[in-house]
């Protein structure tokens, strides 16, 4: 199966530790939205979307290039690092998906080191994360998906 995954992995890079981990084992194409404001995704049979969580959302480079460059009726999937649990950040970037008639594959979160605003005055949260079995879980849900 042929898979782009879009992603933004800023702070700690914990995101990008994820996609790495998957890449180790899978032939994906990883796309820095930070950087590639546009890409064909047509010939991709299967479209990640991937980011760190801002304000409860997917960071906006990514929500930007979904509704720039998803083609219509794509599979996709969602995978995020965030600083707390909760019981999950997609909608932003699903309702992106939704109004191109794509298929949701399924999602997967773990927590990441976040030391984002109030968080730097008392360390940072989820220290450690993700680590080497949020990184298992991430290559787990691929091979699920992807199968």
């Amino acid at each position: 199966m042929k898979t782009a995954v879009i992603y933004y992995s800023n702070h700690h890079g914990n995101t990008k530790q994820l996609l790495d981990a998957i890449s180790r084992k899978f032939d994906v194409v990883l796309i820095d939205a930070a950087k590639t404001e546009s890409a064909d995704l047509s010939e991709y049979d299967l479209i990640g979307f991937a980011s760190g969580i801002y304000y409860s959302k997917f960071h906006k480079s990514v929500l930007q290039f979904a509704e720039k460059n998803l083609p219509e009726g794509k599979k996709v999937f969602f995978l995020y690092t965030c600083g707390s649990e909760k019981k999950s950040y997609t909608e932003s970037i699903a309702k992106v998906v939704r109004s191109k008639a794509a298929e949701i594959a399924g999602e997967f979160g773990c927590l990441g080191f976040d030391t984002y605003g109030p968080f730097k005055l008392i360390g940072g949260i989820a220290k450690g994360h993700p680590d080497q079995n949020d990184l298992n879980n991430a290559v787990s849900f691929y091979e699920r998906i992807s199968g």
